[in-house]
């Protein structure tokens, strides 16, 4: 019985990401809404995504840039 661990670390990884994120804008958003009101958890939502474009865009391009350099070495 053997274990990828590699596997396990990045199932885990990705479980974690995953509830954080759900955990900012289900509890966050859901307590600026119930706090404030529809138009603040609106404009939360908005300011949460305008904050995650430059996280998605930084890890595009290194995804990018680590396949130029596999496909690189690769030949």
């Amino acid at each position: 019985m053997s274990r990828d661990l590699r596997k396990y670390m990045q199932d885990t990884n990705v479980r974690l990401v995953v509830g954080a994120l759900l955990l900012l804008f289900i509890v966050g958003d859901g307590l600026i809404w119930l706090i404030y009101g529809f138009g603040a958890a609106v404009m939360g939502l908005l300011c949460m995504f305008g904050a995650f474009v430059p996280i998605g865009l930084i890890l595009f391009f290194l995804n990018l840039s680590d396949w130029i350099v596999k496909r690189a070495n690769r030949d």
